[in-house]
């Protein structure tokens, strides 16, 4: 019989972290304490877990990885607060929880939470950036927000606080992510979410051209080509206005890291060494 690979849940440490106003943040972390830290923000709707196989996997090896459920979703406290200051709080507490220079990747909404971060305090506390099929702006007629046609569908059935309007909508919107059969834990995850979380997340207008501009750390814009949930050109956007950014296109949707990790990691991975001054 082959070897039997751990669980997520055997591999990872659970922790708490208080972000803005007292908020606690529910964290996974994996690998050794020292280290070099990577800090993993998921999407709307997920939570952490859409990490397991980085978590569990060669990365988890390496470098310090901290997955955090994001204010409001997976095992985080549900406050009232979803702006920019809060975001950009929790991000920071998280950065204080690595206790070294970190390596920040933002998938999907994550990207705008790192957005967030860098409006408030610009690139202290980074070692490096990565964008993950993110989105970088909110609001009509944003380029760095522009959506595929799986959200524009689930929208705006998916923020319904009725069950049998949303179950159906969020169910679309995650197998929307993938061509794959993906694992049954995302769907749980979105469903998890409370129906006026889902909604706060959307409820605001925020552009970032000038604060993509200004990024001066190394910068990984990663995008899958048939991502129908983040419009590919939101990532040509991004790489377009952060100075020396590198923009690398997987044949792949919205989850790389799911689809293609071995591939997504190996990509992850050079950047990491750049960042850190390794070898990849």
């Amino acid at each position: 019989m082959g070897e039997q690979v751990p669980t997520l849940d055997e591999v990872v440490r659970r922790d708490d972290v208080i972000g803005t106003s007292g908020v606690r943040l529910a964290v996974r972390v994996a690998g050794p304490a020292d280290g070099p830290p990577v800090i993993l923000l998921h999407g709307w709707a997920q939570s952490g877990r859409v990490w397991a196989n980085q978590l569990t996997g060669p990365l988890g090896g390496a470098y310090r990885l901290i997955a955090v459920d994001l204010r409001g979703h997976g095992d985080s406290a549900v406050p009232d607060d979803y702006g920019t200051d809060a975001w950009a709080g929790d991000v920071r507490a998280l950065l204080a929880y690595a206790d070294r220079p970190a390596v920040v990747v933002g998938w999907s909404y994550g990207g705008l939470v790192l957005i967030d971060y860098l409006r408030r305090y610009g690139t202290a506390g980074l070692a490096g950036l990565v964008l993950v099929g993110a989105i970088t702006e909110i609001g009509r007629g944003h380029a760095g927000g522009r959506v595929g046609p799986v959200m524009r569908a689930a929208l705006p059935a998916a923020l319904s606080d009725d069950p049998a309007v949303a179950r159906p909508a969020l169910l679309d919107f995650v197998t929307g992510m993938s061509a794959q059969p993906l694992p049954d834990d995302l769907v749980d995850a979105s469903l998890r979410v409370p129906a006026s979380v889902r909604t706060a997340l959307f409820a605001r207008q925020a552009a970032a051209a000038e604060v993509l501009a200004a990024v001066d750390v190394p910068t990984l814009v990663l995008h899958g080509r048939q991502d129908a949930i983040v419009h590919p050109s939101a990532a040509s956007y991004a790489a377009g206005l952060i100075p020396d950014a590198t923009l690398t296109w997987l044949d792949t949707g919205h989850v790389p890291f799911v689809d293609h990790a071995a591939e997504f990691d190996t990509a992850l991975a050079g950047h990491l060494g750049r960042c850190f001054g390794r070898s990849a």
